[in-house]
């Protein structure tokens, strides 16, 4: 069980979203792109929202850390692949999209292996509102006007652009990490 708080619900929700959205999008339901680009939007919302009330009412929790994340990237690899099913999305641009956010997340385990703890960068949160938008805006239109595809296209430059930072901004923490380690070393065994 999980720890009740509007946190923790909130996620919860966009996780139990995830499917409603697939089901919009690939049955037949009448105005079914209407009602997935209304439950991702809440969705996306929900993602934002929780972690800010989570910090401001003290509530974090190891649920919410661990099913926060995973539970954005459920709901983003949800909407490609049912996008790419559609044909609304090219096959190639849904793998980039997911392996990023995989290769994120395995870097994010690695450096928590080594103490150190990656949060979203800026270029992170760019990312995220840029991905939310082309995806909500590929349900929403069909077929997708050439803004659409421009901003996809401008979604998967940033997703690599990000990427790149997250994997070369590692490198440098845990050499920082490692030089901060072996300055306190030094300094404990000159105190004895």
């Amino acid at each position: 069980m999980f720890p009740v708080n509007v946190p923790n619900v909130l996620t919860l929700l966009r996780i139990l979203a995830v499917p409603v959205l697939v089901v919009a999008l690939l049955d037949e339901t009448p105005d079914g792109d209407v009602i997935a680009a209304a439950v991702f939007a809440l969705a996306a919302l929900t993602d934002g929202l929780d972690g800010y009330i989570a910090r401001r009412r003290e509530q974090v929790t190891t649920f919410g850390k661990l099913m926060d994340p995973l539970a954005d990237k459920l709901l983003v690899i949800a909407a490609l692949i049912s996008l790419v099913s559609l044909d609304r999305l090219a096959a190639w641009i849904a793998m980039v999209i997911i392996a990023r956010e995989i290769a994120v997340t395995g870097l994010r385990s690695v450096a928590a292996e080594q103490g150190v703890v990656i949060a979203a960068s800026w270029l992170g949160k760019v990312k995220t509102l840029v991905q939310i938008a082309a995806i909500i805006c590929l349900i929403a239109f069909d077929p997708s006007p050439w803004w659409v595809d421009a901003l996809l296209y401008l979604a998967v430059a940033v997703t690599l652009i990000s990427g790149a930072d997250y994997f070369l901004g590692l490198r440098r923490r845990i050499d920082e990490e490692r030089r901060r380690r072996s300055t306190r070393r030094a300094e404990v065994s000159r105190a004895r």
